[in-house]
């Protein structure tokens, strides 16, 4: 019984068709797995995006001139907070559009610098709410809740004060007794200024 040990032995080893056919399955499923989580990322993301928001926003001009109670966003595109508003945004201005102006300024843009300024915009989103003569009313900073930000837009159309905001010019009757005896020539934002 001499057998012949090549003939008695079972290949263990897979053969070159079936290493071709597991690895063009293993490839192709590479593939459908990557196009799932490319559609998938695309249909989670937010149906509006803000410079879509941006485009169809009043322009400023025309917001300061047609009488109409005016809410200003100050946004960027970056901005996480902006962006998980936009698509409520989205809503509210439909919701809104024939009783409020909408305005969106990128703080990105130096074109809007000078309102940045005026609005002293620190933070983003910032929320300008103007009256129908386009004189601040109240502003907000930061991701608003729906209800929230529907509540200041009805108070602002009714020309009611604002629930839901930080007061704009004069808050309270206290005057500081202390007065600086000369004014300063030094910028007080210089981080290198000695105090005095």
């Amino acid at each position: 019984m001499n057998e012949n040990p090549l003939h008695s032995t079972i290949s263990t080893q897979p053969s070159d068709l079936a290493k071709r056919i597991r690895n063009f399955l293993i490839a192709m499923a590479a593939i459908i797995l990557a196009v799932a989580v490319f559609l998938g990322v695309r249909m989670d993301a937010t149906s509006t995006s803000l410079p879509q928001l941006a485009e169809e926003s009043v322009p400023m001009d025309v917001a300061l001139r047609n009488g109409k109670p005016t809410l200003i966003e100050f946004y960027a595109n970056w901005c996480t907070s902006c962006q998980a508003m936009a698509p409520e945004l989205h809503e509210i201005k439909q919701q809104y559009a024939e009783q409020l102006n909408f305005v969106m300024l990128n703080v990105d843009n130096s074109k809007w610098l000078p309102e940045l300024l005026k609005y002293r915009v620190d933070g983003i989103p910032h929320f300008v709410y103007l009256n129908q003569n386009a004189d601040t009313i109240a502003q907000t900073i930061g991701e608003i809740p729906r209800n929230i930000l529907e509540a200041n837009l009805d108070a602002l159309i009714a020309e009611n004060p604002l629930p839901y905001t930080q007061s704009i010019g004069q808050v309270s009757a206290f005057n500081s007794p202390l007065t600086p005896d000369k004014p300063s020539t030094v910028d007080p934002r210089s981080h290198g200024a000695q105090v005095q």
